[in-house]
């Protein structure tokens, strides 16, 4: 099992997700399954500050490619259904699509000859369905992988640096641990994942962010501000309150009331 710090209120009675690998580490960083089951006129909302990559989703309807937002995305859960899909790496984009990164930012496209049918039979499979799926996934994506070249693999460890080197705190500092060219980054960046490089360091920050004051609401904001970077708390808040929706302070409360 793995973890985000992405889903910003994650679990709930009648909805569950799963993450899990499914190898082709170059192409996929996880899978996930979500599933639900909600009473007649009820609505669950999922909110989620997404990766900086793309994500890959199958329902029963079909399979689309869904590329990150810079701001918190909600979700209205109703009825009962699932998805299965995986997160993608930075260098699985432009082997999925042609459509530029930064025209699909913030919205999706269908992906033909998706394996609905299978998919749908890996997760109503009754004895282990991640297994399931994560065996149609990479039967589905396993000849994909094969084809990362160099450019991918450089935005993937771009990507990596960024979430997990909480001492990068500007794009510069990224392209240099990097060995290449600001330009260079932020031409690689953009025509992968649609973004910038500064984006990669800032939704770490953001997410680190909503996480700590989820699980920790006495969290201090002006210590927190200043753990993860940022000039001052009045910095932090104004980026908070732009990309979450709401300022830390409502965070803290709404973690408090067990919201």
């Amino acid at each position: 099992m793995v973890e985000s710090r992405g889903h910003l209120n994650p679990g709930g009675p009648d909805v569950t997700l799963s993450r899990f690998p499914i190898g082709l580490d170059e192409l996929v960083r996880w899978a996930w399954v979500a599933r639900w089951d909600i009473p007649d006129g009820e609505v669950r909302p999922q909110r989620v500050l997404q990766y900086p990559a793309f994500n890959l989703v199958t329902d029963p309807q079909g399979a689309y490619l869904y590329a990150p937002r810079t701001v918190v995305d909600t979700r209205e859960l109703t009825g009962r259904s699932w998805v299965a899909a995986v997160l993608l790496r930075p260098a699985a984009t432009p082997l999925l699509t042609t459509t530029p990164p930064a025209v699909l930012r913030g919205s999706s496209e269908p992906v033909p000859g998706a394996p609905v049918a299978e998919l749908t039979a890996a997760v109503h499979d009754p004895a282990d369905p991640d297994r399931a799926v994560a065996a149609v996934l990479r039967g589905w994506l396993g000849p994909v992988a094969a084809r990362v070249g160099d450019a991918g693999r450089l935005v993937n460890r771009a990507a990596g640096l960024a979430e997990e080197r909480p001492d990068l705190v500007r794009a510069d500092q990224l392209a240099e641990e990097l060995g290449v060219a600001p330009r260079t980054l932020e031409r690689l960046v953009r025509n992968h994942v649609g973004l910038s490089p500064r984006w990669l360091i800032e939704c770490r920050r953001l997410q680190q962010a909503a996480a700590v004051l989820r699980l920790g609401p006495d969290t201090d904001l002006a210590g927190l501000a200043a753990d993860l970077g940022y000039a001052d708390q009045s910095h932090f808040t104004r980026r908070y309150r732009a990309v979450v929706g709401e300022t830390p302070g409502a965070t803290r409360r709404a973690a408090r009331a067990g919201g």
